[in-house]
């Protein structure tokens, strides 16, 4: 099958149905092997970042990501989660290479069924994939008045540097908390331990863009701007905090905080365990560590009293005096809850050059790609 590009998917902007756009998702992930249930499952976590404004995070990673997975036979579609350890409040789970955007939401459940029966759920998970917007995760806990926790780390894959070291030994090491916030959207936290993740540089290597001097570094410490010398060893990853005058050893603690949590307990892979390959980026994404904690607060006192105060603490938080009224105060997570609104009222915006991706995976799979809004459909 042949799809003509249109004019929209060569320039600018196109805008697409939430659910048509997740119902195509969910037919590549069907055609790869995974069951409809968890390709739909899949599915809605991968556009979960293009539908909240967390693009480097959402559809441009099919056929950088995850699509490479199933071809190269390091995920597979079949593979079940298999309790090792079980505790009661406590699991350890073997996710026998199960694609990390269905097995997290699947620990992520299992941790929250726990929490409902102890106050407290914890799933430690090994054998783990990438599973893309922790944060898409963690909040749907807080969605059902629960605090959750998703942590990863990168498996053997090695990116960045521990200040002063010449050799890439730990990952980009991502979390998400997630609160529910009363009234208001939940409060989510969803962050690498790197200034930013590896996705938003590459993502403005492929745009042909400059990024913010603070994201990179070259080996005197000199601000690099160019996203595209990364990949190419010229310039390194920087730790949140930046520099170690100014903090750069708090984005590398919160990096061992999520390798021993997610990947130490449960034995998953190490990156700074394995051959180290030098500065660039090296290794592979196997073998990942997941840690999903659920808490039941109505499990210690009054759910309503918990949920009225949590609507007090972030309702505050919107109401504070602004410098510019122009750009109120928000928390974590309220930007991509209005972006989310908008975009399954509006549309999804994806760039061009991604639609044209998706167009070139339907004609692989044989599949209808979803059409954008405004064209004949």
């Amino acid at each position: 099958m042949t799809t003509a590009i249109s004019t929209a998917a060569r320039s600018g902007t196109v805008r697409l149905d939430y659910g048509e756009l997740v119902g195509f998702t969910a037919e590549v992930f069907t055609a790869c092997g995974l069951a409809p249930e968890r390709a739909l499952a899949a599915a809605e976590a991968l556009v979960y970042g293009d539908l909240t404004g967390v693009s480097s995070h959402g559809l441009a990673n099919l056929t950088r990501q995850y699509l490479p997975l199933f071809a190269e036979g390091r995920a597979d579609p079949a593979a079940d989660l298999e309790i090792v350890a079980d505790k009661g409040a406590a699991v350890l789970v073997d996710s026998h290479r199960a694609l990390g955007l269905w097995s997290a939401g699947a620990a992520m459940d299992l941790a929250a069924e726990r929490a409902a029966r102890y106050g407290v759920g914890l799933v430690s998970l090994y054998n783990g994939t990438h599973f893309g917007c922790a944060g898409y995760f963690a909040q749907r806990l807080a969605l059902r008045n629960q605090i959750g926790l998703l942590a990863g780390n990168c498996g053997g894959q090695r990116i960045i540097r521990p200040p002063g070291g010449s050799a890439a030994m730990l990952g980009t090491n991502p979390f998400s908390l997630a609160v529910p916030a009363g009234e208001y959207p939940p409060y989510v936290l969803d962050m690498s331990t790197t200034v930013v993740p590896t996705g938003r540089v590459r993502a403005a290597a492929r745009a042909g863009k400059e990024i913010p001097e603070g994201w990179l570094a070259d080996d005197a410490g000199t601000p690099v701007t160019d996203p595209a010398a990364f990949d190419r060893g010229e310039a390194h990853l920087q730790w949140l905090g930046g520099r170690p005058e100014t903090g750069s050893f708090k984005g590398y603690g919160l990096s061992l905080l999520v390798e021993t949590l997610a990947a130490l307990l449960p034995g998953a892979n190490l990156g700074p365990t394995g051959e180290l390959g030098g500065a660039r980026p090296n290794g592979r994404d196997d073998n990942i560590g997941f840690l999903a904690l659920a808490i039941a607060p109505g499990g210690l006192r009054p759910e309503d009293e918990f949920l009225n105060q949590a609507g007090d603490l972030f309702g505050a938080l919107l109401d504070a005096p602004a410098i510019d009224p122009a750009k109120p105060v928000r928390y974590p997570g309220w930007p991509e809850a209005h972006h989310a609104r908008e975009a399954r009222t509006d549309g999804v915006p994806l760039a061009a050059a991604l639609h044209g991706e998706l167009l070139e995976v339907a004609d692989q799979f044989s599949l209808v790609p979803p059409t954008p809004l405004g064209e004949d459909r």
